[in-house]
């Protein structure tokens, strides 16, 4: 039931820009296509990997509103809504509710570092201000606080709160939530996807699969099938693209630099304070799909 509200292969969408910073409406038509047609059945829009805290709410809507037309019932869409103000974060997820979105990502609220309970009231509040299910984003290298177990566990009691992605990387936890609430996990590290997959997870919400979703599908499919062999065999084949998208820089610019070495989007500009991909970082980049013969493959 929770696949079918989120998906199971999703991806963290790039928001194509022009070289002046504009949203690229032709690349976001031909990156949603991609996406879609690499196998990819559900799309992030406006999360962390979408560079979510430089976009307008217009924009955060017309991201939303665009991807669920080109979408259609192929892929869900789901628009990330969050961050440290609650009230605005009510406003862009009625926005995205009217604007198509099928679900939305609710990270938890950075820089201030609210208590668990300042966690719980917040991400209440949010699910109770739509219809739509709500996937939780726990992030703390980036949030600066994160969701402890009991907190996850207490959200679940919310029949809108149904998913996490989760980018701690403790997979122990991970497993203990699974086994006490009913919340669908979703591989938030790009570099444990196979660990989650095995212990448990639906899914993923990957930023590797901006480049190709296809792959991530076949780890998937290889692991509900049993097929360990082959499930370590896509992922030992997808650890040098990993590396070079996640550990390189950061992974919206390096994404960005992936889909643009392809031609499935005509730039790779991104929003200060991010920079574009130096020399040094795309020669570790083209090296990764040159090795791994992805580039061909993406595009097929």
């Amino acid at each position: 039931m929770t696949e079918q509200l989120f998906g199971s292969n999703l991806v963290a969408m790039v928001t194509p820009m022009e070289p002046g910073g504009a949203l690229s409406e032709p690349g976001l038509t031909g990156l949603v296509d991609h996406l879609l047609t690499t196998g990819c059945d559900g799309i992030v829009v406006g999360g962390t990997t979408g560079e979510s805290p430089t976009l307008t709410d217009a924009e955060a809507a017309r991201l939303v509103r665009t991807a669920a037309n080109l979408a259609g019932n192929s892929a869900r869409v789901i628009a990330g809504v969050g961050t440290y103000d609650t009230t605005a974060c009510i406003r862009r997820a009625k926005e995205a509710e009217a604007a198509g979105a099928d679900a939305l990502l609710l990270v938890c609220p950075y820089y201030s570092k609210p208590t668990q309970a300042g966690i719980v009231a917040h991400c209440l509040a949010v699910a109770d201000a739509t219809e739509l299910p709500v996937m939780l984003y726990d992030v703390p290298a980036r949030t600066g606080t994160a969701m402890e177990a009991a907190t996850l566990i207490e959200l679940a009691g919310h029949p809108r709160i149904r998913a996490v992605k989760d980018a701690k990387g403790d997979l122990f936890e991970a497993m203990s939530v699974m086994s006490r609430a009913p919340l669908a996990y979703y591989c938030g590290i790009d570099e444990l996807n196979l660990p989650y997959l095995a212990a448990g997870a639906t899914g993923l919400v990957s930023v590797v699969g901006n480049a190709f979703a296809g792959r991530n599908a076949e780890l998937i499919q290889a692991v509900r099938g049993g097929d360990l062999d082959t499930a370590r065999a896509v992922n030992a084949a997808l650890l040098p693209l990993a590396d070079a998208i996640m550990r390189t820089s950061q992974g919206a610019i390096m994404a960005k630099a992936a889909l643009a070495e392809l031609g499935v989007i005509p730039h790779a500009t991104v929003r200060l304070p991010l920079l574009e991909s130096p020399p040094e970082h795309l020669r570790r980049l083209r090296d990764a799909l040159t090795s791994l013969g992805l580039g061909a493959l993406a595009v097929s």
